[in-house]
C-alpha cells in the first residue's frame, strides 16, 4: 500500500494530478489514467491534421493544406489555329464608322460583315436616284429621245442649283447620265414627268419596284430626294443596290468620274459626286452619294473590297468627308483582316502556338 501510495504520488507530481488524502490512490490512479489517455488522444489529433506552420504576428499558428488546382490541359495547336481563322478575330469592334447607319454585306450570299443600325428608318436624300434610274429602264425607253427641263423641275423645296436651265433640251440618257453621276435634280425629276402615265404613275411605280425587291420599311414621295419624306433603311438599301448593279447602264453612269455633256448647244461638264470613283485604290462597281440636312451625307457602293464584292451602305454621316472617311476604314479593315488571316493559314501549329504565347499577358 505504501510502494502504491508513493507511486501515485510520484505520477501526480509530474503529471499535475493533485492528492488530497493517503486513502485516495484509487481516485488518484483513475485521474493518472484520463489524463495521459487525453494527451495521448491531442497527439494523436495533431499528428493526423498534417497541418503545415502558417506565420502570424510572430506566433506559428496551424492551416489545413490547401488542395491542388485540378489540372487543366492546355489547348493544343490545332485549336489555337482554329480559333485564330474564327469569326472572333474579325471582331467589328476594331472598325470604328461614324455614320449613323451603316451595313457591309457580301454581294453573294448576303451575310453581313458589318452593320450598324442597319434597321433604323431614316431619310436617304439622292440615293433615291439609283430607283429612279431602275424604274425608268424597266419601261425600256428610247434613250436617244429628247426630253425638256420644265419649271416643274426646279427645286423650289430647297432651293438648290442647277445649271440646266428652263427650256433646256438633251437625250434622255444625257439626263439619266447627270442623274447618276452628279445628282442632277432637274435631271432625275425631267426623266419621271416623262414617264409613261406622268409623274404619279413614276411614283407608283418606285413604290411597286420597292415591295418586289422586298423593301419593307422603304417609301418614295418624289424621283429626287429632296424630300425628306423618302425613307429607308441601310437593310433595304442594300436590296436597292444590289438590284441596280445588274443594269449595266447605272453601272456605267454611276461610276463615270468625269463628263462634258451637250445641253441645247452648250458643252458642259460635269464631275461624280463620289471621289473613290476614280481613285486607284479602289474598285467601285456602282456608286451612289445623297445629301440633305434630315439625311446627312449618305453613300451607297458596289466595290470590291479583300477580293471579295460587297455593297456598302453609309447613311447619315455628319462631316463633309465622313462618308468617305468611313468607307476607307471599311476598307482597311476588310484587307486587314484578310491579311491575318492568310497568315495564319499558312502558321504550322507549333508557330500558332507560340504565337498565342506571345499574345498573353505576363
Amino acid at each position: 500500500m505504501q510502494i502504491r501510495l508513493k507511486t501515485a504520488l510520484l505520477f501526480s507530481a509530474l503529471l499535475g494530478v493533485g492528492v488530497t488524502s493517503v486513502g485516495s490512490t484509487q481516485a488518484v490512479e483513475k485521474d493518472i489514467t484520463r489524463t495521459v489517455a487525453q494527451k495521448q488522444k491531442s497527439k494523436s489529433t495533431v499528428s493526423k491534421s498534417k497541418a503545415v506552420p502558417v506565420a502570424k504576428k510572430g506566433k506559428t499558428a496551424y492551416a489545413a493544406k490547401k488542395s491542388k488546382p485540378a489540372y487543366t490541359p492546355r489547348k493544343n495547336p490545332a485549336s489555337i489555329l482554329a480559333a485564330n481563322n474564327s469569326a472572333a478575330w474579325t471582331e467589328t469592334s476594331k472598325l470604328v464608322v461614324q455614320s449613323g447607319s451603316a451595313l457591309v454585306i457580301e454581294q453573294v450570299g448576303g451575310d453581313a460583315l458589318y452593320q450598324k443600325n442597319a434597321s433604323a428608318v431614316v431619310p436617304i436624300a439622292s440615293i433615291t436616284k439609283l430607283m429612279t434610274a431602275m424604274v425608268v429602264l424597266d419601261s425600256s425607253p428610247n434613250l436617244h429621245a429628247p426630253i425638256t427641263i420644265s419649271d416643274d423641275d426646279v427645286d423650289y423645296l430647297r432651293g438648290s442649283r442647277s445649271r440646266l436651265h428652263v427650256g433646256s433640251v438633251m437625250t434622255r440618257e444625257y439626263a439619266l447620265l447627270l442623274a447618276l453621276m452628279s445628282s442632277e435634280n432637274r435631271a432625275a425629276n425631267a426623266l419621271a414627268r416623262h414617264y409613261p402615265g406622268g409623274m404619279s404613275a413614276f411614283l407608283a411605280a418606285m413604290n411597286l419596284k420597292a415591295q418586289a425587291l422586298g423593301m419593307r420599311d422603304t417609301h418614295f414621295e418624289d424621283p429626287t430626294g429632296l424630300t425628306s419624306n423618302n425613307v429607308s433603311t441601310a437593310r433595304d438599301l442594300a436590296k436597292m443596290v444590289a438590284a441596280a448593279h445588274r443594269y449595266p447602264l447605272i453601272r456605267e453612269f454611276s461610276t463615270t468620274s468625269e463628263a462634258t455633256v451637250d445641253v441645247g448647244g452648250r458643252e458642259l461638264a460635269y464631275r461624280n459626286t463620289n471621289p473613290l470613283v476614280k481613285s486607284a485604290a479602289w474598285d467601285v462597281g456602282l456608286s451612289k452619294t445623297g445629301y440633305i440636312h434630315e439625311a446627312g451625307k449618305c453613300l451607297v457602293m458596289q466595290a470590291r473590297v479583300a477580293d471579295k464584292p460587297v455593297v456598302i451602305v453609309l447613311l447619315d454621316s455628319a462631316g463633309k468627308q465622313t462618308r468617305v472617311g468611313d468607307a476607307n476604314r471599311i476598307k482597311h479593315w476588310m484587307e486587314s483582316t484578310q491579311t491575318h488571316t492568310q497568315a495564319s493559314r499558312k502558321l504550322s501549329p507549333q508557330a500558332a502556338l507560340a504565337q498565342e504565347s506571345a499574345r498573353r499577358p505576363g
